[in-house]
């Protein structure tokens, strides 16, 4: 027998429970078929075998995102302008990136700009600031935590809204003196969402996940899980199947936003697993909580520091979802046979999803029923008993850590940072905690997230709190292993062992037993999926 592929001469942690090292793995038809020594391997190599030098560096089963949002990124990519601090770094630069691309538009067409983060960017414009820069066009800034946005003026009279216009339900257009200021929240920011991606086709969607391929694929992502897949997104998705155009795995978590998504789905008796390896369902979502850096999510106690004008104070956060209406909907997907995972950020977002998941337990007890509790970022010690208590995962938004770590501590007060992503107090009371970038909210990158769980800082160095730091090889098993057990994939992926996927990432340094700081600037040298190298540094 010859192999498909084998890797050879690297430094391989497979990360199963034994913690087993090899220098080389053989891959036949898409599966891994021999672990071990070079000479133990090297005699599987034949003439049409793809052979892969690692020249002693570190490999690592692929990496595992079990939470993101790549058909969002999709089309951010290919119709919407980044303005991320890395790209807009003062309130001037971002008008004047505004005037640019209204410039450019057809038309018609809305603008559409994502990732400000007006902490680094110089605050938020003004409504006639956006008028200013907008020319007249209809105007829509998504916040980076996606939570929050800015609309100008002709947004507004776009979707028919003035400082009439009554509040939606779990959202609110902010006003000062019965004046908008164009900061939107929650469902209000989903009105002005609606109207933009109202322009997006599956086309686009497939199109633009090609980019979000590279990008993954260049950081190490084999696989992904899509929360909140909408239908026109999963319809992409099985068209991308058909046409071969995927080179890395995703999993549907479908969207309880989408109605009448996920009653149509228990209606067809579709259960959680369904698919295949490239393209399965994972399980269906909702999202009552908000945002910790954009002031929305909720907490028993008010945020601290200077509110955003327009906001309440006391300010304790929303939550979007009647705790009633949301039980039925999550117990009838439980009950389905759909793997249930619904939002919380704050610790009063928690108690309210972990409200509802005990009564969807309590209604049909499964004793491995996995039920995720996504983000879970605020894990006080009665949250993480309750945890602990009910067998739930606490879902990490790990990649928040790194990029949205300093409004944490600014919004909550830095003695808060000691129970925000508490993966050594998780680990230790042998709660399930899979790590999460949430692309496009930040980075696709996993490696400064893993980074920030290790040293419990920021790239720019603010204080995480050391207390609740993990080992290097506790922070990648976040983003490998337990990322795969967290969607009921564990016996094809997240360690690399016979007979599962062959899915490896081999790096430019070792993230495991290397120097800590070092971890963020991880490069992956090399990508390979199902034995087919899909990225070449």
């Amino acid at each position: 027998m010859n192999a498909d592929f084998v890797l050879l001469g690297g430094r391989v942690a497979t990360m199963d429970a034994a913690g087993t090292e090899c220098s080389a793995v053989a891959a036949l038809n898409g599966r891994l078929v021999a672990l071990g020594r070079d000479e133990e391997v090297k005699h599987l190599i034949g003439p049409d075998t793809t052979v892969l030098h690692a020249e002693g560096k570190r490999v690592l089963p692929g990496i595992v995102d079990s939470h993101a949002h790549p058909d969002a990124y999709a089309i951010r990519l290919c119709t919407w302008t980044l303005v991320s601090p890395d790209r807009v770094r003062s309130r001037n630069e971002l008008l004047s990136t505004i005037q640019q691309r209204c410039a450019e538009l057809p038309p018609g067409r809305w603008a559409a700009f994502y990732r400000l983060n007006e902490r680094a960017s110089g605050g938020y414009p003004t409504l006639d600031e956006l008028d200013a820069a907008s020319g007249g066009r209809p105007l829509f800034i998504l916040r980076t935590d996606g939570h929050l946005g800015l609309a100008n003026r002709a947004a507004f009279a776009a979707c028919g809204i003035d400082a009439t216009t009554p509040d939606p339900p779990f959202g609110r257009f902010d006003k000062v003196d019965g004046a908008l200021t164009g900061l939107v929240r929650e469902t209000a920011a989903h009105v002005f969402l609606n109207a933009v991606h109202g322009q997006d086709s599956e086309a686009d969607i497939a199109d633009g996940m090609e980019m979000v391929q590279d990008q993954c694929l260049a950081a190490g992502i084999t696989s992904v899980a899509n929360s909140l897949t909408p239908a026109k997104a999963i319809r992409a998705y099985q068209d991308m199947c058909r046409d071969g155009r995927w080179r890395m795995r995703m999993g549907i978590i479908a969207s309880g936003r989408d109605e009448p998504l996920i009653p149509h789905l228990i209606g067809a008796g579709i259960r959680s697993g369904f698919g295949d390896e490239w393209l399965r369902l994972i399980g269906v979502e909702w999202c009552p909580d908000c945002s910790t850096s954009g002031r929305t999510a909720a907490y028993w106690q008010p945020y601290v520091g200077a509110p955003i004008p327009g906001e309440p104070v006391p300010n304790t956060g929303m939550l979007l979802y009647d705790k009633d209406d949301l039980t039925q909907r999550a117990t009838a997907a439980h009950r389905a046979g759909l793997q249930v995972m619904i939002e919380g950020v704050g610790d009063r977002g928690i108690d309210f999803a972990l409200d509802v998941m005990e009564a969807a337990l309590a209604a049909h007890p499964v004793a491995d029923h996995r039920m995720r509790v996504e983000h879970c970022c605020y894990v006080t010690p009665p949250v993480l008993d309750r945890l602990k208590r009910g067998g739930f995962v606490d879902s990490s938004a790990t990649g928040f850590m790194d990029e949205l770590g300093e409004a944490y501590a600014a919004n909550r007060g830095q003695a808060a940072m000691r129970w925000m992503w508490p993966h050594r107090s998780l680990i230790d009371a042998g709660v399930p905690a899979p790590g999460h970038s949430d692309f496009a909210v930040c980075r696709v990158s996993p490696w400064t997230a893993i980074a920030a769980m290790v040293t419990r800082r920021t790239t720019t160095g603010a204080d995480l709190d050391a207390t609740e730091a993990v080992t290097p090889r506790e922070a990648v098993r976040a983003y490998t292993w337990l990322g795969a057990w967290a969607q009921r994939e564990e016996r094809e992926k997240g360690s690399l062992e016979p007979g599962k996927l062959a899915d490896l990432i081999v790096l430019d340094r070792d993230v495991l037993d290397g120097d800590a700081a070092a971890i963020a600037g991880t490069q992956v040298v090399a990508t390979v999926v199902g034995g087919a190298i899909r990225h070449r540094l």
